[in-house]
């Protein structure tokens, strides 16, 4: 029986780790990269850049228009490397969410997602993963990996 799921993703970006990194590690430009229909908002006063221990709260509305709050902290930093988030507060009973960085060559990066979560609920939580938070996960990134390449690839 799975107690944990893991979902990955991986773009190339055409720009270099300095540019992605300042606008990857800003928690203003979470919106742009989030699909509308989340309702997302930040709730908490941010700086423009991310550090360990920072606290970030915002709502989120995945299923149904229903606003839920969720807290992340940023536990782990290594500029313009990677950096990791950790749900404290929010639908998942685990969520660890791993940003990584690498050049790859002139003007070119590699950006790698890997995110491990856990569903709330056990067996009914690995149903709903099944049928419906896999998929929703996998809709997420494909829109971010859009908005990604509108930003980065579209000269």
């Amino acid at each position: 029986m799975k107690s944990h799921y893991q979902f990955s993703s991986v773009q190339y970006l055409n720009t270099d780790l300095k540019s992605i990194w300042e606008f990857a590690s800003s928690p203003k430009n979470l919106k742009k990269i989030t699909p509308d229909y989340m309702l997302f908002n930040i709730t908490s006063k941010i700086k423009n850049k991310i550090y360990p221990g920072m606290i970030i709260s915002y709502n989120v509305a995945p299923i149904l228009n229903i606003k839920l709050n969720w807290v992340t902290e940023i536990t782990h930093v290594l500029e313009n490397k990677y950096f990791i988030d950790e749900q404290r507060i929010g639908p998942y009973s685990l969520w660890h969410h791993q940003h990584l960085f690498e050049s790859e060559g002139d003007n070119k990066v590699k950006m790698t997602d890997i995110v491990t979560y856990k569903p709330p609920f056990g067996l009914i939580g690995r149903i709903a993963n099944t049928l419906f938070i896999k998929k929703q996960l996998e809709s997420i990134f494909e829109y971010r990996r859009i908005k990604m390449d509108q930003i980065f690839n579209s000269n």
